[in-house]
């Protein structure tokens, strides 16, 4: 995995699972009343009204003007968003509706905050918050425009309800506030504040003038432009190198997260090429004909992040094993992702495929290891098949490439055997620094090391004697869960016998090692007299990547703690050894990947989105404030002015100078 694949893997910390919408709703609510307290002034804390208490207006504002467009948008959204032609699902729509509400709590706070130490009065505050709204309205515009692929002018109409419902609260609740504080003429409460008796009214009624409502509906149409702009720089290299539009990426990550649809693997399945991958089982079954345990290998890559595609691979193989299952990582890199989760059950059916092709020998040779260059190299025999293990422990690897696996393979089977399992032990590495984080790729001095390897390996194996096989097994989920690094397969150990030889096979179901831990464990278990050899693998499962793209078997957890398991583990398999019979199957597969170098585009694409289309959001996000500040600069001249604010406003022109002399 080179460092931009592993950007790529590590997006998935951003992947979660909405919560339900009533859930989400009355959170809205709560952080909207809060809002209200920190941003909105009130004359007094308690007012009356024809002897009826109105408590906490500040809430009560933050609700109305926040809380409850937030409310209207969660449920209006889907269904006007539907009339027009849409795809919006309602889960979607309270999510978007919440997301939307937090800018505007964060924006607005922070506006009050500036305006508590720079001497800007409420109605700050309240020009803050008409940015805030067509702020979120380009956000929501974006959304929509992903989600229902609908053009910049029918994306509007919905992606305007929470703003638009911000706006109409605003303008009935300050005006029916103002009607019933001073009386006088509706319309001099609704459209001209300044002449409803602006000498009996509370300041905090003055501050939402009609014109904070053409400067809304002026801001929205230039943030509105922003986002068609954005969407189209954007966007460009995503179609001309891939055939695929950013939008598609966003709305299938949207679905994910809001309701766990699998959009997002369409889009993956739209960049996919169908490939062959060979599909290994080795089965051990008891006496009486009942499975033991049985390793499955098939040469794809649990990617790409998560559980979307293959990620969760390993455990949807154990599943389904009728003996404890060992789903080590075979050697294949992130082109050899699967696309779906639907591509798992083709790698399944070649599974049970191969198994009911196996021939049995009660036969194995004692384990041998041999070494070429960095990587050292584990087999053993049953009959005419064999499995090799490789590490380049204690130096740092990553993935080993798809061909150089092929390659390697038939390196051994050139010396006489018919089928190999060929693990990648994919047991130590250093993280993500560098530019390829030892990847296997063909042509390197590292393949050649493995081909010679496994060559060695197989003349030894072919002409070595077999004995009588026994196998033993443990296995433990662990305390840990993927944010220790330790997937839903814990830790599982073999212990194959053969003429008083014991050799462990120990899998983690984790993402690679940290550096070291693989070598602690075999000096505590082989070089302390437990067993004769051993080999610790991971499965690579990419679920214990939603922490952080590199949450490695051992980052997070004691190492003490984890060998003290695997001694116990090893024990319980030596005791649990009995006599077996072990074959090997090899089974084709077609199924979709990503693809030679697709993984890699889209990695770096899916990266500069991230880094340089963020950087260019926040680019055309500044224009777009800049623009709203001389807009309303230009407001507070022109309307201040004829309207009988225009000391007001030069009072809010010299605050605004003061503050940027201060920076």
């Amino acid at each position: 995995m080179t460092t931009t694949q592993g950007d790529l893997a590590g997006l998935s910390r951003f992947i979660f699972r909405a919560p339900s919408w009533y859930t989400s709703l009355l959170f809205a609510l709560l952080i909207a009343a809060v809002a209200g307290i920190a941003a909105f002034e009130s004359a007094q804390s308690v007012t009356t009204w024809r002897g009826v208490f109105i408590l906490g207006r500040d809430a009560w504002e933050g609700i109305f003007f926040i809380g409850v467009p937030t409310v209207v948008a969660a449920f209006g959204t889907t269904g006007v968003d539907r009339f027009v032609g849409g795809k919006l699902t309602a889960n979607r729509s309270s999510l978007l509706a919440l997301v939307s509400e937090v800018i505007l709590v964060v924006v607005v706070t922070a506006a009050a905050v500036i305006s508590v130490f720079t001497g800007l009065d409420q109605r700050f505050v309240y020009d803050v918050l008409v940015i805030a709204l067509a702020s979120i309205f380009a956000l929501r515009l974006l959304v929509v425009m992903a989600v229902s692929r609908s053009s910049l002018l029918v994306a509007a109409i919905p992606a305007s309800i929470q703003p638009g419902a911000a706006a109409a609260l605003l303008f009935v609740y300050s005006g029916t506030l103002r009607y019933l504080s001073v009386g006088g003429p509706i319309l001099n409460a609704y459209l001209t504040p300044h002449l409803a008796r602006a000498s009996q009214a509370p300041p905090e009624l003055l501050v939402i003038s009609a014109d904070h409502f053409v400067l809304l509906g002026i801001t929205s149409g230039v943030y509105g432009l922003a986002v068609y702009g954005f969407i189209i720089v954007v966007d460009r290299p995503w179609r001309r190198s891939l055939g695929v539009s950013v939008l598609d990426f966003l709305r299938g990550f949207i679905g994910h997260v809001a309701e766990g649809s699998r959009e997002l693997e369409e889009f993956f399945e739209e960049l996919g090429e169908e490939a062959l991958v060979p599909v290994s089982v080795l089965s051990i079954i008891r006496e009486d004909g009942s499975e033991k345990a049985r390793f499955v290998l098939p040469m794809i890559h649990p990617g790409p992040m998560g559980e979307i595609g293959g990620g969760n691979l390993p455990e949807r193989v154990a599943v389904t094993a009728d003996g404890l299952a060992f789903p080590p990582h075979a050697t294949a890199g992130h082109d050899f992702n699967l696309v779906t989760e639907s591509e798992v059950d083709t790698i399944i059916e070649s599974v049970e495929a191969a198994a009911s092709r196996i021939t049995y020998a009660s036969h194995a040779t004692e384990s041998r290891t041999t070494d070429a260059g960095e990587v050292s190299m584990l087999g053993q025999a049953f009959g005419e098949n064999a499995i090799m293990v490789s590490s380049f422990a204690p130096g740092f690897a990553d993935d080993i490439e798809y061909g150089v696996g092929l390659s390697v393979a038939t390196e051994a089977r050139a010396s006489g055997l018919d089928n190999v399992v060929l693990v990648d032990a994919h047991n130590s590495n250093d993280g993500l620094d560098g530019p390829e984080i030892g990847h296997v790729t063909p042509g390197s001095a590292r393949a050649f090391d493995m081909m010679n390897a496994a060559s060695h390996l197989g003349l030894q194996l072919r002409d070595a004697d077999q004995y009588p096989l026994h196998v033993g097994t443990a296995w433990d989920r662990t305390p840990w869960d993927p944010a220790d690094g330790i997937g839903p397969l814990g830790v599982r150990v073999a212990v194959f016998s053969v003429n008083e030889q014991e050799t462990g096979y120990i899998l983690i179901d984790g993402n690679n090692m940290e550096p070291g831990l693989r070598d602690a464990i075999r000096h505590r278990i082989v070089e302390q007299g437990h067993i004769d050899q051993a080999e610790i693998m991971t499965t690579d499962t990419h679920i214990v990547n939603t922490v952080e793209a590199d949450n490695q078997v051992g980052s997070a957890i004691e190492d003490e703690q984890l060998i003290c398991l695997i001694e116990e583990l090893v024990e319980k398999a030596r005791a649990d050894c009995e006599p077996v019979k072990a074959g090997i199957a090899v089974e084709r597969a077609a199924v979709t990947v990503f693809g030679n170098d697709r993984t890699e585009t889209l990695a770096s694409h899916a990266n500069a989105v991230v880094a340089m289309g963020g950087a260019f959001a926040v680019s055309v996000t500044m224009a777009a404030v800049a623009v709203s500040v001389l807009i309303f600069l230009f407001a507070w001249a022109t309307l201040g002015s004829n309207s009988g604010f225009h000391a007001h406003a030069n009072h809010r022109l010299q605050c605004i100078q003061d503050m940027l002399l201060n920076i």
